[in-house]
Parts: C-alpha cells; structure tokens; sequence
C-alpha cells in the first residue's frame, strides 16, 4: 500500500473522528477551556480516547522493524525542551484557546463551508509560508 494511500486513509480516519466528536466546533473546545463557567469535559474525553489506539500502536510499533508504508520509523530523537519548543507550545495555545481551533479540526471544519474555518485555514497557510520565506532561511 503506498503512502499516499495510507496517509489519506488515516486523514480521512482523523476527520471523520474529529466531524463525529464535533471537535471542529470552536464553541466546544472554548466551552472545555472555560473552566471557571459553563465547562464542557466533551473534549478531555476526545483526547483520553485517543490514548488508547494511540499507546497500542506505541507498543505494536516496539515489535515491527519498519512501517507498512516506509522503509523506517522517523521517531524524534531530540528530547531537549528549549526556547522554540516552549514558545511554539505556547504560541500554539494562545492561538488554540483565542479561536477554538488548531490545524487539524481546522482543515476538518472545511468540510462544512463555514467561512471561518477558510479564514483561519488561509491564515495558517499564510504562516507557513511566511516561515519559509524568512525565518527557514538560516536552517
């Protein structure tokens, strides 16, 4: 099976889970970072739910010499906590918690034709590239 395949079955696998659990609601994911009002647990359930496939693939990963799809694992190997790492983190969740979406739910919500989900997607796509155009130079 090639990686195009696989890689579409698993963001279709993503997308369905994330239109299913209306994770792409950015009024849900606000609602569980309200803690202090009307808080909603809804997506504390979505991510402890993903542990489960998740840690078993983990432990299938252990036994395998390489995946159906490549010729080896590409597991991280930097485990330093640094500035970048600490400030994209935040970065990320200052964005997260401001809108109620983060890249994946957000490319999900496309499906649903809301214009915000356009817009933040654009802006994501924007970043990007303006990364590339500047910041990647020195890399």
């Amino acid at each position: 099976m090639s990686r195009l395949v696989v890689a579409l079955i698993c963001g279709l696998l993503f997308g369905a889970g994330m239109v299913i659990s209306d994770m792409i609601n950015p009024a849900r994911v606000l609602a569980f970072l309200d803690v202090t009002g009307a808080w909603d647990p809804a997506l504390a359930f979505v991510m402890g739910g993903a542990l489960v496939p998740s840690s078993a693939a983990w432990l299938i990963r252990r036994r395998l010499n390489a995946p159906m799809a490549a010729d080896a694992f590409h597991v991280p190997e930097n485990r330093t906590i640094d500035l970048p790492l600490v400030g994209g983190a935040a970065l990320f969740g200052l964005g997260w918690g401001l809108v109620g979406l983060c890249p994946g739910p957000a490319l999900a919500a496309l499906t649903t034709g809301a214009w915000q989900a356009f817009v933040f997607v654009a802006a994501l796509v924007s970043g990007m590239a303006l990364y590339r155009l500047t910041l990647d130079r020195g890399s």
